[in-house]
């Protein structure tokens, strides 16, 4: 994508934009510098008074017609698909990534020596619904990270011309190291060799762009409660729409009544939802696009003495723009840190699914 180039005057009426935004939405902030989005994003003021609005509500159920409720949860539906370019009618809402994860090992048409290949190092929630497999008779193999730590994205294309692998799992960026996977090109080679691909997305959407229109995924899983700023037990699941045709209605069920949707674990977290339509309506696709490229360029490591806050000790870590692939930039196992009398910035070390598992 492009630069920009703004006026003086309209870049001053930007920054002047956000800081308002951001005090009106993240008060806190004045005196507060965050840096954990990874593990938890913080909900803005706009949807902590909405899930106010509607707690208030269940206080008295007969203030909560049944069209209010399932207009909630279309609500939702719309805006997750607006923010990754699908329709509302591939989006189910669920309780988190896990949840999405183990629908996808459920519903794929898997066999008894089909072969299901996952990234060693991946996060437990994209390991065990795969190792669950094994009673099924399908093949769970953990492919070999690169030195770096990362995922093998050469390994796992020349897998993927083994017709026994059906089902290719991997997360859009490493919760250990920040790594961000080409997903077009795994995406495509999956496609070209007829293999289901299930993203686990909860590290990356949010932060960076995810089209499902250009990156071909069959189930992507993201829980909304890190970088979509959602309450926790949010989670948007998109299948493509070739996958799971919609149940039909038994004759019983009354027309008029709303279709049921696979997936759906939507009406126990209604609220949850709520709140994750609230903010995916602010961050648009096309939106969220035009800010990204910013986002990476403004990205720097925290590692160098030079960089870091004085008084503060980083370790570990990786910067927005460690969230590319960057072959020239090796990254080795983050040590685990604890916060000292002077401050630390800290990250844990990676998980090996390899070793935990097998």
């Amino acid at each position: 994508m492009s630069d920009i180039a703004y006026h003086p005057t309209r870049l001053r009426a930007l920054r002047d934009q956000f800081r308002a935004l951001r005090a009106a939405e993240f008060p806190w902030t004045a005196d507060t510098v965050y840096l954990n989005n990874a593990s938890i994003g913080p909900i803005p003021e706009r949807t902590r008074r909405a899930l106010d609005e509607f707690t208030a509500k269940r206080t008295a159920p007969h203030l909560l017609p049944d069209r209010e409720l399932q207009a909630g949860l279309q609500a939702a539906r719309v805006a997750v698909a607006r923010l990754l370019n699908a329709e509302p009618s591939e989006i189910a809402l669920a309780t988190n990534t896990s949840h999405g994860v183990n629908l996808a090992a459920c519903a794929l048409p898997l066999r008894r020596g089909d072969v299901a290949l996952v990234s060693d190092r991946e996060f437990p929630a994209n390991v065990y619904p795969w190792m669950l497999l094994k009673k099924r008779g399908v093949e769970v193999e953990l492919a070999p990270c690169t030195p770096e730590g990362w995922p093998d994205e050469d390994y796992l294309v020349e897998r993927l011309h083994d017709p026994r692998v059906r089902v290719l799992a991997v997360s859009f960026v490493q919760f250990s190291n920040g790594y961000r996977v080409d997903l077009a090109r795994l995406g495509a080679a999956c496609r070209a060799n007829g293999t289901f691909l299930v993203v686990d997305g909860i590290q990356g959407v949010g932060n960076s762009v995810l089209d499902v229109r250009e990156t071909p995924i069959d189930i992507l899983a993201c829980g909304g409660q890190k970088w979509l700023l959602a309450p926790w037990g949010s989670d948007g699941v998109r299948r493509h729409r070739r996958l799971l045709p919609p149940h039909r209605l038994q004759p019983h069920v009354p027309p008029r009544r709303p279709p049921l949707r696979d997936g759906d674990a939507s009406l126990p977290g209604l609220l949850r939802d709520d709140g994750l339509g609230r903010h995916a309506r602010g961050a648009r696709h096309r939106r969220h696009r035009a800010v990204h490229p910013h986002a990476a360029r403004a990205g720097v490591p925290l590692g160098g003495r030079d960089r870091c806050p004085r008084r503060v000790t980083a370790r570990g870590g990786a910067s927005l723009g460690d969230r590319l692939p960057r072959p020239s930039a090796p990254r080795r196992g983050l040590p685990r840190a604890q916060a000292g009398p002077r401050g630390v910035l800290a990250a844990r070390g990676c998980y090996s699914a390899r070793a935990a598992l097998l």
